[in-house]
């Protein structure tokens, strides 16, 4: 065998990325550089054999050999109609993929506690973790969106006081809730039930928490819904100490010996998996700390049959990390069963002023308020437009602009920038043209079709990385080749007075209604709408 030519020496993934300058091709790899030593040659001289046997490929125009060893390529210009052709045959499904085919995950998200309305940081999951959601299921994966609905606990308790205490007049417990909404949901009990607030304490404070969660999570539903997030499946906490669950999913770590008994308490080792401290499962009064829900509610999704179990939870839940991944060692599973993904702050600005008032929660900023500044799409782009582990300032003045600075008008105009020109040429008899691809050789032309060619790539690393802001940026990225294409008058689609109907002006059309389909694909999977008109 000649020397360099063993195929073993190939490493699994070769990276080909598109270089910053287009000068230096379409695409660029390094591939030569990363396995010259084990093919016994030096990069340069192997690179050279590489690019020899690239330009003699199909498709392939030149390959140059660059710098201690690059390979820089460029597709030849009839080439690049292979892609237009993929992705129109592939339609909605262009972007898609089977690399997670057969992994069954569990996406749990928001999950607010149902005392207040969702307020910013959850409104943040709400927009990301649907779009993580469709990406995965993008990849190949069966994903149950799932909230954990808190109906449990002493923070339940203090709302109940809060709703009686507004029913009767007396003021807001100091440990309590406050807020318009208070007095609403309080008066709608009311009105359902006379005499609610005269009825003895205990069975009063019962009626009113029973009654006041169910109307203060239909009002999360709702709002969530408007949102264009919804759950397949809504779990109660409560249903976990009901049922037994908590008790018999402690006693199998106790006999396992996966809980260590310290000071008359049952302790979990979380430290072992990054907690800064052990912690407490059941307290040495033999009542059950908050972490023995989290555990059980980890053992019934194992259950149910999920893979991979995501959390996304809020910027105060680092600890969550170490105690859900000790949660699933303790139970046999490996860590890596669990990830927890944490979203940072979420701030409004307006004149260039921080918002900080609420109309009905009175100390936060709640997702309807933030709907009703900006608008649905508004809100659910600009939310997931940066990494969701970094706080974001939302200026909803630029929001809320009809011009391209405001990036989701931007991508949305491209968008419908694509299907104005696709109504016109109704006019025009393409159907009589073959589109010549090869004769599409402009810079525009082909930075347009590299830039389609790239979806795919950005859909399954988003995947990956669990970020849906990286198809949030590319849209942005296509919108910003796609609109000085279409103005430019050397790039026209359409014929204008007497010019003939040409080839070329049949392979651009194509070529636009690809750029529609990726668009409209993105932003499909960001759960925004894709405007025909605007």
């Amino acid at each position: 065998m000649e020397r360099g030519s063993d195929p073993a020496v190939l490493p699994d993934e070769v990276t080909v990325e598109r270089p910053r300058n287009p000068e230096h091709g379409d695409y660029a790899t390094n591939v030569a550089m990363q396995v010259a030593k084990k093919a016994g040659m030096n990069p340069r001289e192997l690179a050279t054999l590489l690019a020899a046997a690239l330009t003699a490929a199909d498709g392939i125009d030149t390959a140059e050999v660059a710098g201690p060893g690059f390979l820089n390529i460029r597709l030849a210009a009839a080439a690049q109609g292979a892609i237009i052709a993929k992705i129109l045959a592939a339609g909605e499904r262009y972007g898609t993929a089977d690399t997670l085919a057969g992994t069954n995950i569990n996406l749990e998200f928001v999950s607010a506690n149902p005392t207040g309305p969702v307020h910013l940081g959850g409104t943040r999951w709400a927009a990301v973790g649907d779009a993580l959601g469709r990406i995965l299921i993008a990849q190949g994966a069966a994903v149950t969106r799932e909230y954990y609905f808190n109906d449990h606990g002493a923070q339940i308790d203090r709302f109940a006081n809060s709703l009686v205490a507004a029913a009767t007049g007396a003021p807001t417990p100091d440990d309590g809730y406050a807020g318009a909404y208070i007095g609403e949901i309080a008066d709608t009990i009311v009105a359902a039930n006379p005499g609610a607030a005269e009825l003895p304490e205990a069975q009063r404070r019962e009626l009113f928490r029973r009654e006041g969660v169910e109307l203060m999570f239909a009002q999360i539903r709702a709002s969530l819904h408007e949102f264009g997030t919804d759950f397949d499946v809504y779990f109660n906490e409560s249903s976990l100490f009901e049922s037994g669950e908590v008790e018999r999913a402690v006693a199998t770590l106790k006999s396992s010996g996966k809980l260590y008994e310290k000071d008359g308490a049952w302790w979990i080792a979380s430290t072992e998996y990054g907690d800064d401290k052990d912690r407490v499962v059941i307290k040495s009064d033999g009542n059950s700390a908050y972490i023995a829900g989290d555990i059980a509610y980890f053992h019934n999704k194992r259950a149910r049959g999920f893979d991979l179990c995501i959390y996304m939870l809020g910027a105060d839940h680092h600890g969550y990390i170490g105690r859900l991944k000790a949660a699933a060692a303790a139970f046999g599973d490996d860590p890596a069963t669990v990830e927890v993904l944490i979203g940072q702050m979420v701030n409004l600005v307006k004149d260039g002023v921080a918002v900080k008032m609420s109309k009905r929660a009175g100390t936060i900023v709640t997702l309807d308020d933030l709907v009703d500044a900006i608008g649905v799409d508004a809100a659910r782009y600009s939310l997931m437009r940066s990494s969701a582990n970094s706080s974001i300032d939302i200026d909803l003045d630029l929001w809320t602009k009809q011009e391209s600075v405001n990036p989701i008008y931007y991508v949305q105009y491209a968008h419908a920038r694509t299907c104005r020109i696709i109504e016109n040429s109704a006019a025009f008899d393409f159907a009589s043209v073959t589109p010549d691809f090869a004769a599409m050789t402009a810079d525009r032309e082909g930075e347009l079709i590299r830039t389609l060619g790239e979806f795919p790539r950005i859909v399954a690393t988003a995947g990956e990385t669990r970020e849906p802001h990286r198809v949030v940026r590319y849209l942005e990225e296509l919108a910003g080749v796609y609109h000085p294409f279409q103005s430019d008058n050397d790039m026209r689609v359409l014929p204008q007075g007497d010019e003939p109907l040409t080839p070329r002006h049949a392979a651009r059309l194509e070529l636009v209604k690809a750029t529609r389909q990726v668009l409209r694909n993105g932003l499909s999977l960001l759960g925004v709408s894709a405007p025909e008109r605007m």
